[in-house]
Formats: C-alpha cells, structure tokens, sequence
C-alpha cells in the first residue's frame, strides 16, 4: 500500500493505525507535498517524516518539489478559504500523483495521511480518492481515525515522540490568510538578503531539529523546551545623506518611533555616536570588528554576510549596557557629518520558540 504523507504529526499516528489494521500489509509512505512554502518548512516536514518511518520501520519515499507546477494549478484560486476549491485543486494534484506512483510501484492501493488531520474535511478527501483510484484502477483507503477519541491519541504521541508540530496548512495562500485573521506577522516567508538565522524562523528550526537528530543518533540526553521572548524583523531601512544612499548594516532589535527621522550626529560617548533625535545611533565599522572581533573590510561586506543574530545580540548588550535596548544602531564605514534622512520599518513582537536543551 502506498501511503501519502503530509507531516509527521499525521502519519506518525495514521502510519501505527495501518500496522495494527493491515499487518500482512507492505506500507510505502511517499512525501509528495509541493505545495509546502517555504522550502526551508518543507525540508523540515520531510526531515521528522524521515525520522517517524525509521522509528516505524516504514520505507519512504520523496516525491519531486514541483512547486511551480502547483502554483499553476491552483492559480486565481489564491483567495479561497480552508476546505474551499484551492484545497481540492491541492488535493487532487497530491493525489494524482500518489496513485500514478502507487501505480508504477505495482501497489493495488494508496491511501493519504490527510485523512487523519482535523483541519481537513474527510468528504472532499474521499472523493478525491475515490475519482483518481477508479481512473488509476487502484483502491483508495479511507478509514476515519479521528474517531473514537482519535484526534487525542495522535496528539498524545506526537508530544510523546516530541515530533515537528507546525501551525499551518503548508500553502503560502492559506498561511498568509490565517496570519492576517490573527493579525499576526507571516515571519515564516522572512529571510533577510544577508542569510542571517533568524530567531523562531524556519531556518533556525531546522537547524535545531538536524542537531536532535545527531543527538539521538549519539544517544546524548535533551529535551526540546519553549520559551516565550521578544521577536523582531527588520522589513526594509535605508540611510540617506543628500538624498543619497549609504552604505549601514542595521543591528537586531533596531525600531523607531515612526518609519522615518532627520538629524545630524551630534556627540559621541565611547563606540557610540549619537544623532540629534529618535535615539538613533551609529558606529563605525572599526568599532564593530573590534567588539566582535571580526575583520570585515566594508559595511557591504558585513551586509551580506554578518554573524550570528545572537553575536550581534550580545554587542548590542555591550553598547547600550542593558537588556531592553530598542534604539536604531546603525554600523557605517565612517560617521557622517551632514544632515541624514533614515528609514526604518521593524516589528518587534511578543512569541513562542522552541529550544534544545542537552541534558
């Protein structure tokens, strides 16, 4: 039987429930999910859908990443709700795809762990199934295991197992949607031109969930815990002299009062230079590889390619003597002497991440 699988938090529970159920029954699971945005989150799915099957014993396979395909697919659809028609679009390519390989393995039926996840509507899986096994001549399997306090169960093992719980369909559509009805920030499509980690981004995740996975490999003791902190993200800013651009790397945690302020610098206090107004500051980038002990030869050099957020935590602690610092620090080859215009647009944000503890 081939068995489609979307996250881990589904199959993980589906998966047992087919062992039990079928147990002269070869399972097959196959990961063919391009409608999942970012690639980071699908690269993390497809990381703790590996390490679910290895604790099951299930051979996986993965299916090609033809996101363009599916965005073609589901084009004009973009603003449909959960369960509406871009869903069944979704559905149906997923599904085609999983019986034309059920197909070419040779399997007689294919099934999906969709069915077992609580945001999804059973009908409109079935039909799809059903329609693409009668044109496949294949059988499609659709047992409701959120029944019989279901749902509970495979909540219970995901949090025993300690596997990847993500808050979002896996659409960019239906992620920007719930977002915006929680008027909440969509931080999982950020990724600064610099490549710099994140914090609760998606590529600090997979990093994490890579490292618990070589400490089980190592049988090393941890625990993942959360922790509930201050989150930022710099959208754009810009520093201008003469209405031309200058060249300034922008430290985390870095806001305004608005998204634009004027002055001149007009006094410096150690590494610090300070400008007339909004609390703004700079420093040069002497200053900063000598606090870091880094040797960037530009500023655009450090732009594009900076420390750790973490480091550039710590020097912002360093420079402001204190926790809870949210003025705009901007690192400069030198400091201007004229009349400078800054733009500025950040968040910072009250969230939730989760940290890997070794014990």
């Amino acid at each position: 039987m081939l068995v489609h699988i979307c996250c881990s938090v589904d199959s993980h529970y589906f998966l047992q429930m087919l062992q039990k159920d079928y147990p002269g029954e070869r399972l097959i699971g196959f990961f063919y999910d391009p409608n999942i945005h970012p690639y980071s989150e699908y690269r993390l799915r497809l990381l703790d859908v590996r390490r679910s099957c290895a604790k099951l014993g299930v051979e996986l396979l993965e299916g090609e990443y033809d996101t363009q395909a599916w965005l073609e697919a589901v084009r004009g659809f973009e603003k449909e709700p959960e369960k509406g028609r871009r869903c069944s679009i979704c559905f149906d390519r997923r599904f085609e795809v999983s019986a034309r390989k059920a197909q070419e393995l040779g399997e007689s039926s294919f099934t999906s762990t969709l069915l077992t996840s609580p945001k999804k509507s059973l009908p409109q899986l079935q039909k799809a199934g059903d329609a693409l096994a009668k044109e496949y001549g294949l059988k499609f399997l659709a047992p409701d295991y959120r029944q019989a306090s279901g749902t509970q169960e495979q909540n219970l093992l995901a949090k025993r197992d300690a596997l990847y719980r993500q808050d979002y369909c896996g659409c960019i559509f239906g992620l920007t949607m719930q977002r915006e009805g929680q008027e909440k920030l969509a931080d999982e499509l950020f990724v600064p031109l610099s490549g710099q980690v994140q914090p609760e981004s998606i590529e600090e995740r997979l990093a994490m969930y890579e490292k618990r996975l070589e400490l089980e490999e190592r049988n090393i003791p941890h625990k993942i815990i959360k922790q509930r902190f201050l989150n930022w993200r710099l959208l754009r800013g810009a520093l201008l002299a003469k209405r031309s651009a200058v060249p300034a790397h922008i430290l985390p945690y870095s806001t305004l009062k608005g998204e634009y302020s004027r002055g001149k610098v007009e006094y410096a206090i150690g590494d610090l230079h300070y400008m007339s107004r909004d609390e703004v500051r700079f420093m040069t980038l002497e200053s900063y590889n000598r606090l870091c002990q880094t040797s960037y030869a530009t500023v655009v050099e450090l732009m594009y390619n900076p420390p750790a957020f973490e480091k550039e935590v710590a020097l912002r602690q360093h420079l402001e003597q204190g926790l809870f610092s949210l003025s705009l620090i901007m690192v400069v080859d030198q400091i201007p002497d004229q009349k400078l215009e800054i733009l500025l647009q950040s968040k910072t944000f009250g969230d939730v991440r989760e940290l890997l503890i070794e014990l």
